[in-house]
């Protein structure tokens, strides 16, 4: 697995699934064109954009190009890069037919190839061997989880923090340990207890 500092952003879960098998990293879905309307959700990549920098990784044809230049105009100015894929007809494994285009998406092509193509834009760690992470444990024993009302403190917080609240506590580990660590976040989760 390689460790990358930027996070990755893609259009789907399926890319999502494909790129955790190869990075160690936050991956972020922004669920297709449901980033439009996200606001939540690009404030989120605001944040890890200032920390330490993101990566769009779409697909390569006209959806994913929309996708890609609203996030880059939103976030002009921030810590964005770009990974691309070459355009490979096929498709996908999973799906009946071909996309609209003929093309392969992130989740069709080789390992190869994306790999390839996140090392072209990123910056890849070395392991940070002393950092504290926050942990599923953490966010249990600070009631984030695990608890009949987590939910409410756990919506309390991600909106304190300008993050999108529908979020699952795996993603919500990710971003948090990303964006703050662990120290940081001890002093923001007391200030909603």
């Amino acid at each position: 697995m390689i460790k990358i500092k930027e996070a990755l952003v893609v259009e789907g879960n399926y890319d999502k699934i494909k790129l955790s098998r190869l990075f160690d990293t936050t991956i972020v879905v922004t669920d297709g064109f449901m980033i439009f309307k996200n606001k939540s959700m690009m404030n989120m990549l605001k944040k890890l954009a200032d920390k330490n920098g993101i990566i769009i990784f779409t697909d390569s044809d006209r959806a994913g190009f929309q996708i890609r230049n609203y996030i880059k105009n939103i976030l002009k100015g921030k810590n964005v890069k770009h990974a691309y894929i070459p355009d490979i007809k096929g498709k996908e494994r999973r799906k009946d037919k071909p996309s609209k285009e003929g093309f392969l998406g992130v989740e069709g092509v080789s390992d190869d190839i994306i790999i390839e193509a996140v090392k072209n834009a990123s910056t890849v760690c070395e392991a940070e061997e002393n950092k504290r992470l926050i942990t599923k444990a953490d966010l249990c024993s600070d009631g984030l989880c695990g608890l009949a009302d987590s939910h409410i403190k756990r919506t309390a917080f991600l909106k304190s923090l300008g993050l999108p609240v529908r979020m699952s506590s795996n993603m919500m580990l990710d971003c948090l340990n990303s964006i703050y660590g662990y120290d940081e976040y001890k002093n923001l989760v007391s200030k909603i207890k």
